[in-house]
């Protein structure tokens, strides 16, 4: 349990950087993360280098015990070369080109950026590589961040036809596996195939969605290529990449795989997201102050994977910030809580943005551990609060490993771009419904893990697929030799890897263990809502359904209100064929957690419990005062059962 903080010394007064390291060690920070904006300063003129105040800051933050993460500054070309390259500069959708004057302006498929990046990150690590406290390295800064990701450029248009004969080899095969015979599209050579915009309708899906898998591997070779060149130098550093939460513009999975990274690290701002995803407004409300209870928690638990186990916060909201729609100061308490819940959930490494509010440019209204006259923020002073607690505790200093959950939702990022190429209702988003069944299972007092669909499942309980487009024979084979129970929601194998229809219906291969067939879908406006009840529960399917038929010994254990199927099992497997209201998902699970063995318990309003090693964290993100489901003979090593808006406990069974 470790923090830690972003800071910017290219942003301040050179008297001021040896203060602020002694202020931070006191504050009980152990890491900074430093310089991943400061490419101007490094390389004020093409190949003319200033390290000068670089070895200065670094030298001063080492000194005083702290342990740096050196970040890549290739977020930020500087004026100078967006003057001598300004075809490195991204294309919109509409053609129209990114301008400089902010950050992100670059084409990530920019063979000459490319270059560049890979010559100041050589530069760069040959300089700090075998710096005893530089302990990590971060490439870049939130990759495909302001939707910079896909760029229509000429070099993306270029670098995707070569990817496209490497995938298809033949224009024959291309022309087949993509239907172009449809509206007469078919294309005479990988040359002529353009960019799947400004069409005057829909770009046809599978050529979507093949510009979206190039756009993945792009970010991903982007990455790839600064790390090769960062393990040369640094081969002692932990090598990580900062994401973003609810974040799918490319496929984390396959960034992190063949040891792309060493620790997964994530942004996580749980006011802002809360804002800005789709939630209903009245929990937009209810948790103005204190974020939903499971914005961030969704996201530990995806990265904890993506991660191989490791993850950090990099930087966390540590007040208010500046982004959102509206941006409210946190609830008392919230930026403390925030820290413990990370820990909870297995990061290793909590480090917030920033050391200091900077009083000009973009971020000024962007809060930090310090206000702009020097002075301990709010949020400062919690997590001041913070460390002095894990200083002073012997069980919260010394946690274990996060260990398996019994329950995995698998998360597939394909699934996601499929359905946004292909809604079919506006109100249906994948990721969205994820988090629906997420919400559901912590509600009920579970720990989750957040995986791959390519993950070993085996050791699982109760493995919940909210949708997954396209289910391989892979994965039916897991079912068939797992002995969890495996809920499937709808849409669930409705696709091929070619975005077609499988020919014996959906859900495709998953009738090996799950007989039925889905005959047609409709997506529900909010006017249309086909009623049910499951297990005392009544509710209705909001968005979309499905009209299903059973087949052999499947069996129909829930109907809508016209006779339609709702829910259907085989075995261990249930179906559903509905985005059902929130009770009755977590109704479901409720049902196929105890068919698998499992205990469940309705936590309280806001009331959120996560279990590390043999401790058990308890968090009220709620308005109300509520209990935490503490055993009568728990010994609390942090705080009591009774919890305020924004309190935290932490037990373990005596």
């Amino acid at each position: 349990m470790q923090l830690g903080v972003c800071y910017y010394p290219e942003q301040w007064p050179r008297d001021m950087w040896a203060d602020d390291a002694k202020r931070m060690v006191e504050l009980g920070i152990t890491h900074v993360r430093i310089a991943e904006f400061a490419w101007s300063r490094m390389e004020p003129r093409t190949g003319e280098y200033e390290w000068q105040w670089l070895d200065e800051a670094v030298e001063t933050l080492a000194s005083a015990g702290l342990k740096l993460v050196l970040g890549t500054p290739t977020a930020s070309p500087p004026r100078w070369l967006i003057d001598a390259h300004p075809d490195v500069l991204p294309v919109r959708a509409d053609g129209t080109r990114w301008n400089f004057g902010s950050r992100r302006h670059y084409d990530i498929s920019s063979e000459t950026y490319r270059r560049e990046c890979l010559r100041i990150v050589d530069v760069m690590a040959a300089r700090y590589g075998q710096h005893p406290s530089i302990v990590a390295w971060q490439t870049d800064n939130e990759l495909g961040c302001h939707e910079t990701v896909p760029s229509y450029s000429p070099a993306a248009l270029e670098r995707f036809q070569k990817w496209l004969k490497q995938r298809y080899e033949t224009i024959a095969s291309l022309n087949d596996v993509w239907g172009n015979v449809f509206w007469s599209m078919e294309y005479p050579s990988f040359e002529s195939i353009g960019l799947p915009n400004l069409t005057p309708t829909d770009a046809n899906p599978i050529h979507l969605l093949d510009f979206r898998r190039f756009m993945s591997d792009e970010v991903s070779s982007f990455h790839r290529e600064q790390i090769d060149v960062l393990r040369a130098h640094a081969p002692n550093a932990d090598l990580l990449h900062n994401f973003m939460g609810f974040f799918t513009t490319f496929d984390h999975y396959d960034f992190a795989k063949d040891n792309a990274i060493d620790v997964a690290t994530w942004d996580s701002y749980p006011i802002a997201r809360t804002e800005s995803i789709a939630l209903p407004e009245e929990q937009k409300a209810r948790y103005a102050r204190t974020a939903h209870p499971d914005v961030s928690a969704f996201d530990h638990d995806r990265y904890r994977a993506i991660g191989g186990g490791r993850f950090w916060v990099m930087e966390q909201q540590a007040g208010p910030v500046n982004w959102a729609p509206w941006n409210p100061v946190p609830a008392k308490g919230m930026v403390r809580l925030w820290a413990y819940e990370a820990f909870a959930h297995g990061a290793e490494l909590v480090s917030y943005f920033r050391w200091r509010q900077c009083p000009y440019a973009q971020e000024q209204m962007h809060s930090g551990l310090n206000l702009p006259n020097n002075e301990l923020s709010p949020g400062g002073l919690e997590v001041q609060q913070a460390a002095r607690e894990i200083a002073n505790s012997a069980a919260l200093s010394t946690l274990g490993a996060p260990v398996r959950a019994a329950v995995a939702i698998l998360f597939d990022y394909e699934t996601q771009w499929m359905f946004e190429i292909q809604r079919h209702g506006k109100t249906f988003d994948y990721q969205t419904l994820v988090f629906d069944y997420y919400e559901s299972l912590r509600e009920l007092g579970l720990d989750v893990d957040i995986v791959s669909s390519r993950a070993d499942l085996s050791g699982y309980r109760l493995i919940v697929v909210p949708s997954l487009a396209v289910i391989d024979d892979t994965l039916v084979a897991q079912i068939e030799r797992s002995d969890a129970q495996w809920v499937f929601g709808p849409r669930s194998g409705s696709k091929t890897e070619a975005f077609a229809i499988p020919g014996n219906l959906p859900p495709g291969a998953l009738q090996r263990v799950l007989p039925m067939q889905v005959l047609e879908v409709e997506s529900l406006r909010p006017s249309l809502t086909p009623a049910l009840s499951v297990g005392g529960a009544n509710g209705t399917a909001i968005y979309w359904r499905e009209h299903v038929r059973a087949n052999g010994a499947t069996r129909v254990v829930a109907q809508f209100d016209d006779e339609w199927p709702a829910i259907l099992t085989h075995g261990k497997v249930r179906y559903l064929a509905a985005w059902l209201s929130h009770e009755l998902h977590r109704t479901v699970l409720e049902q196929a957690a105890r068919d698998a063995g499992l205990e469940t318990q309705l936590l309280a309003d806001g009331l959120r419990i996560r279990r590390r090693g043999d401790l058990t964290f308890a968090f009220n993100f709620g308005a109300q005062q509520v209990q935490a489901p503490a055993p009568a003979n728990a010994v609390f090593v942090l705080g009591q059962a009774g919890l305020n808006t924004g309190d935290v406990c932490v037990w373990k069974d005596a």
